[in-house]
């Protein structure tokens, strides 16, 4: 099982310092989260210049909301992406649900699911290197991965498991305790094999993480809660939820491996670069292998 580093929007500029040393660790990924009517930084643009300054890590999007995306655009993007990268590229995917980035965006916030859908069936054909329609004509690069990046798909309802089944290569589940996600995981499992899918689908597991003292940890629970909005009851589930020591990270990890995670992304919500190593510490331990690994 491999564990990935989510990176913190607190501080943008430090974020190619946070994926030069995560590079340096065992670390298999790094992923971005994504919004518009907010101050983090537009993931596919800051994906890129990471990719150029990385070689072996993974770049993620966790999860970019793909509704508010022109889908020509985001498929040119994405396949521009994983060719740069050498087929680095991991296309997370959500719809969502704050009403001030669709109107942001001048998209219908009750349309999204259906829009989603359609950008789908067209991602994969202009990744495919067919026409786009009888009037519109091939748009490349083609990407490194034939047929386009691997794709997630993010999100706890029912349409959720069946887009994995039908487009996706993989689920990701986050802020879910283990034994909710473990349901998750054999639903996504059940719907893959009723589609045909030969193979397995990617299980991934997010969990909102900060090692430090406590300013460092009041800091990551005040972004945390600026980030998921006005104080209620989920966000609150949310903030209180953030993993906060080495022995709770490492339990966490073991706990998803368990129910048959293929990845754990450990998103971290303080900006301090150092985190990068204590994080490392507490996921691999010494031996540089993820807790639970026999």
């Amino acid at each position: 099982m491999s564990v990935g580093l989510g990176l913190p929007i607190g501080d943008p500029a430090q974020l190619l310092s946070w994926a030069r040393r995560a590079e340096a660790t065992p670390f298999s990924a790094v992923a971005l989260l994504d919004r518009l009517v907010f101050d983090n930084p537009e993931p596919l643009i800051t994906l890129a210049t990471l990719a150029g300054a990385t070689s072996r890590i993974r770049l993620q999007t966790e999860v970019l909301l793909a509704p508010l995306h022109r889908t020509a655009l985001l498929a040119k993007q994405a396949a521009t992406l994983d060719l740069l990268s050498g087929g680095r590229f991991t296309l997370g995917i959500g719809i969502g649900g704050r009403e001030d980035d669709y109107l942001a965006a001048g998209v219908d916030i009750r349309t999204r699911g259906r829009r989603l859908d359609t950008q789908l069936a067209a991602l994969r054909r202009i990744w495919s290197g067919a026409p786009l329609s009888a009037d519109v004509g091939p748009i490349g690069p083609a990407p490194a991965r034939p047929g386009g990046p691997e794709v997630l798909f993010g999100g706890f309802v029912p349409a959720v498991v069946e887009r994995v089944a039908r487009w996706g290569d993989g689920f990701l589940g986050a802020a879910l305790p283990p034994r909710h996600m473990d349901r998750m995981f054999r639903d996504v499992a059940a719907a893959w094999s009723r589609a045909g899918r030969t193979g397995r689908p990617r299980l991934l597991a997010q969990v909102n993480v900060a090692l430090g003292a406590e300013p460092v940890l009041a800091r990551a629970r005040a972004d945390l809660r600026a980030y998921y909005g006005p104080d209620n009851g989920h966000t609150e589930h949310i903030v209180n939820g953030l993993l906060t020591t080495p022995a709770r990270i490492r339990a966490a990890v073991a706990e998803y491996r368990a129910i048959g995670a293929d990845e754990v992304m450990l998103y971290c919500w303080s900006p301090d670069p150092d985190q990068v190593e204590r994080l490392a510490e507490a996921a691999f331990g010494a031996d540089g292998a993820p807790a639970g690994t026999d």
